[in-house]
């Protein structure tokens, strides 16, 4: 058999994999939103614009995609900020200790997001860690729990050790030596770090805040369990419209739009690696 042919013969197998669990069950899934829900969870069998009109017409789902995306927004600026010290340490570690540290920046991930949830619970609850020390020195602890401010909390410590792996990838064009020349022509260290480390660091932070975001969007347990059910994003409403109030049309009509915004961040993250390098 000719060796040109035998690269697509390679791909078959991923692309049936793909076909059967993503583009099918996608399809399915946008099939369904063009569809009726009917009472006790069943589903018509006419094709119908109804849902569609309703999602995109109802002020609460508009409200309620223009509050994930800023959250998830907000979530993945404070995460960078977070991660991007750490992420330049590692990178800047001797050799012998750099591995280590890759390993405890990325241990968290072998602990399940709903475990190092409920560890937020017990930490940012009432008579936990962080209340029992602000009391201590006397301020009134606020609540930190079933509200916005724990989602945010819980959400950047999970994303995290993906934001600090991303940035380390992208971290390849920076060496040490172009810091030195830098600082050798009397450059201050802020001014270095703009011009010098910042830009080539570009490529690590638009892939990070591209993995961040989208997990963000797409998180469930985090908001849910730190929100109490008081917090709602897209995919606690999908959660809700799905399992509490069985209409799956509309559930899968909001799983699209997440769809339509993970595309629209690719477009962007492309246009903006493509205007970096």
């Amino acid at each position: 058999m000719p060796a040109r042919l035998l690269l697509p013969l390679f791909l078959v197998p991923a692309l049936l994999v793909n076909l059967a669990t993503f583009l099918a069950p996608m399809l399915n899934l946008a099939m369904l939103s063009f569809r009726e829900g009917m009472p006790g969870g069943s589903i018509g069998t006419m094709f119908t614009w109804a849902t569609w009109q309703d999602v995109l017409t109802d002020p609460y789902y508009a409200e309620l995609v223009l509050w994930s995306v800023a959250l998830s927004l907000f979530i993945t600026v404070l995460t960078l900020l977070c991660a991007y010290p750490i992420a330049l340490f590692v990178h800047r570690a001797p050799e012998r200790w750099r591995n280590l540290l890759m390993v405890a920046c990325i241990s968290p991930l072998l602990v399940s997001a709903v475990v190092r949830t409920y560890g937020w619970l017990v930490i940012l609850g009432e008579h936990g860690v962080v209340a029992s020390a602000l009391q201590a020195l006397g301020i009134a602890p606020p609540r930190m729990i079933f509200n916005t401010t724990g989602v945010v909390i819980g959400l950047v410590e999970i994303l995290m050790p993906y934001m600090v792996l991303s940035l380390l990838a992208g971290f390849g064009r920076l060496h040490a030596s172009l810091e030195e020349a830098a600082s050798s022509l009397g450059a201050p260290p802020l001014v270095v770090f703009r011009r010098v480390v910042l830009p080539l660091t570009l490529p690590g932070i638009l892939l990070g805040c591209l993995l961040a975001f989208v997990l963000s969007v797409s998180s469930f347990i985090t908001p849910k369990l730190l929100g109490g059910g008081r917090v709602f994003l897209l995919a606690t409403e999908i959660y809700d419209q799905a399992i509490v109030t069985l209409n799956w049309p509309v559930a899968a009509a909001l799983s699209m739009l997440v769809l339509v915004i993970f595309g629209l961040a690719l477009l962007l993250y492309g246009r903006a690696v493509r205007a970096v390098e």
